[in-house]
This record gives structure tokens, C-alpha cells and sequence, in this order.
């Protein structure tokens, strides 16, 4: 039970007005009117007995309460909107038959979560799953041995292919916890210590190999690693320091603690995360699969990793359309 005063509404008003310090915007977010989006505020904090937001500065900030209740109220509003997804499951039942692939980056919590919902709508369905690197999901789609698959775009277009853009997935600057400051920056860290790269076999290997090469960036070869939490103990350890994406470093949460990120120290660059579907294959399944991964993605992944790095607002997002 809320405490008394504490409405899901003025929470959803709260998140939004966080998220985009201004009560314009929060009043189109929420469709509330701007009257109503500031009576919810007022309502949640005499309710709570704190100012949340400095309502002196534009765009309005979080005060330091504002900050550790965010974290609360993204939390919670993220088990509602989960719980309801469940409750609202789409209907797959006509299926016979449908194999799946999915990237392995979600294999920890999401990919569990989002075959429950599937195998719960399709009552009398032949299900297969499979997880897998982008590249050998992509190779099964194009010769029809997956009705669908969830993976990292290469911006090849697959004829006989749809491809359903999913999530934007930056790139970011992984080392261990202090290297930067021992180090004396960023740059230095990078002269002086090994780039720990991914297996160039991998799509992500070769997106960030081809993205140095584009900076004119070379370092030298000495880790190619094939294992995504192998890479994160290494860099935790000191090894060497890596590039991966925030996809990639929520997944290595046992490592957090001995991890520190930064964004990339050149030209920002990120991959996209599509679903992929015979274009035989109704329009309508497709979609369906896609708009319930991009929910569980939004709140499993990207409000968290929000939380632990808030420079990634807006820049780690669904995509739309």
C-alpha cells in the first residue's frame, strides 16, 4: 500500500518531470495539463515532507532527495509497468511453430522474462529458442531456420528479411575502478595499457575495429577475447581496458564494483539492436514480439543502467517507429 498522499499518477508525474526538467514537457509525457502536472508535485511532496525538485532553477534539478527518490520511484513504476505487460500478454496462440533467436547480451534476466510471456500466450505452439552471437542469429534468419531473431544490426539488408529496429546501444569506455586517475587520464591509460578487444568474428568486433580505423586509432594486438564476461574479468582485474556498450555492462553486474565508465574519449558511435523477420511471416507477430521486447528492455535494462550512469540518458533509448 502507497503512504498516504503518494499516487502512481504523481510518481509517473515525478519520473517524467526528472527526466526532462521542465513541466511542459512532463505535461506532454504524462497528458496531464501543466496546472495538474505542478498540482501532482505539490500534492507528492507535501505528502513526502521534501522539496524534490529546486522549482527556483530552469530547467528545474533534483534536489539530493529528488535524486535518491528518483531511484525509488523508477524502480517501482518498473515492476508496475512489467506486471502489467504480463497481465496484457500478446495473443499467440494461432502459432503451430516458432523458432527464436536472441542475443546473448540478455541471456542473464530478459531472455528468461520474455520467454515466460511468449510460452504463456502460445498455448499449442512448438517453441525453440536459441541464444546466440549477432552474427550466427543473422546467418539462421537468412537461411529460414528462425521465424525471428533479436540481435545487433549490421546495416546489411538481408533480402527476404524485415528488420524492426529495437534499441539504440552506445558505445562506451569500460576499465578497472581507479585505472583512469592512476593513470593520469583517459588518453594516457590508453597508451599505456592493452585494448582489450573482442573476438573479431563477432559483429561487435568488427563495429568497433571499423570505427578506430575510421579515427585512425591503432593499438596493439594482444587480447582478442570471444567471451563477453571473460573480457569484463579482465578488464576488472586491471588487464587492460575495452570498449563494449551498456547492454554489454549491465550484464557483467558481478563486476561493478571493480568497474568504472566513461564515454568514449573520440567520436561517439553505437549499435542498433534489431528483431528480425521473414518477410513472409505476418506483420503483425513481428511487431507484437518487438514492442514487448522493447518494454522489458526499457525496464529491465535501460532504467537501471540510467540510474548507475545518468549521462546515458537519452542516448541509451528505444527506438521508435
Amino acid at each position: 500500500m502507497l503512504m498516504k498522499g503518494v499516487t502512481l499518477k504523481g510518481l509517473e508525474v515525478f519520473e517524467a518531470l526528472a527526466e526532462s526538467g521542465s513541466v511542459a514537457k512532463a505535461s506532454e509525457v504524462t497528458g496531464l495539463s501543466q496546472p495538474a502536472v505542478s498540482q501532482q508535485m505539490r500534492n507528492l511532496e507535501t505528502a513526502l515532507g521534501v522539496e524534490l525538485v529546486d522549482h527556483g532553477r530552469r530547467p528545474m534539478a533534483l534536489t539530493p532527495a529528488g535524486r535518491a527518490f528518483l531511484n525509488r520511484t523508477r524502480a517501482v513504476l518498473r515492476e508496475l509497468r512489467l506486471a502489467g505487460s504480463e497481465l496484457t500478454v500478446m495473443d499467440l496462440a494461432h502459432l503451430s511453430t516458432l523458432n527464436l533467436g536472441v542475443i546473448d547480451d540478455f541471456d542473464n534476466d530478459l531472455t528468461p522474462r520474455l520467454v515466460t510471456m511468449l510460452a504463456e500466450s502460445m498455448t499449442k505452439c512448438r517453441f525453440k529458442l536459441i541464444t546466440a552471437p549477432s552474427h550466427e542469429i543473422c546467418e539462421e534468419i537468412k537461411a529460414r531456420r528462425l521465424h525471428l531473431g533479436i540481435a545487433g544490426s549490421s546495416g546489411e539488408v538481408m533480402p527476404g528479411v524485415v528488420e524492426y529496429p529495437l534499441v539504440r546501444d552506445p558505445y562506451i569506455f569500460v576499465c578497472a575502478k581507479g585505472a583512469v586517475d592512476r593513470a593520469g587520464g583517459i588518453e594516457m591509460l590508453m597508451k599505456t595499457a592493452p585494448l582489450l578487444r573482442y573476438d573479431r568474428a563477432q559483429l561487435i568486433g568488427r563495429q568497433i575495429e571499423a570505427h578506430l580505423a575510421r579515427q585512425k586509432l591503432s593499438f596493439a594486438e594482444r587480447f582478442e577475447i570471444g567471451a563477453h564476461l571473460s573480457l569484463m574479468t579482465l578488464a576488472a582485474r586491471g588487464t587492460g581496458w575495452a570498449l563494449t556498450t551498456p547492454l554489454g555492462y549491465m550484464r557483467a553486474a558481478r563486476f561493478h564494483d571493480q568497474l568504472e565508465v566513461h564515454p568514449v574519449p573520440f567520436k561517439p558511435f553505437a549499435r542498433t539492436i534489431s528483431l528480425y523477420a521473414g518477410s513472409d511471416w505476418s506483420d503483425e507477430v513481428p511487431r507484437d514480439v518487438a514492442r514487448t521486447m522493447q518494454m522489458l528492455v526499457s525496464d529491465m535494462v535501460i532504467g537501471p543502467a540510467w540510474a548507475k550512469l545518468p549521462w546515458l540518458e537519452g542516448d541509451l533509448r528505444v527506438l521508435e517507429g
